[in-house]
């Protein structure tokens, strides 16, 4: 059985504008994460980044991990090995 999903992106219609409102902005923000996770984007945009810029985005990632989510939650809807 496949864990993870991107089914929002599939079925959104609206127009991923960000500065309207705040229910707008998480599904921008949603859109955007989902688009930028696709395993053909990543494929293409991973070997341009330098090692330092690697290192920034997996410490940024992980710093708003660790300020939002519950250790529970970041194993149970994270990285789904609860």
């Amino acid at each position: 059985m496949q864990k993870d999903t991107h089914q929002f992106i599939q079925e959104y219609k609206g127009i991923a504008a960000f500065g309207m409102d705040r229910a707008s902005d998480e599904e921008t923000i949603m859109f955007y994460l989902q688009k930028f996770s696709e395993d053909s984007f990543m494929k293409a945009l991973l070997p341009r980044l330098s090692d330092q810029e690697l290192e920034e985005i997996y410490e940024w990632v992980n710093a708003y991990l660790r300020k939002h989510i519950p250790e529970d939650e970041y194993h149970s809807l994270f990285l789904k090995d609860r």
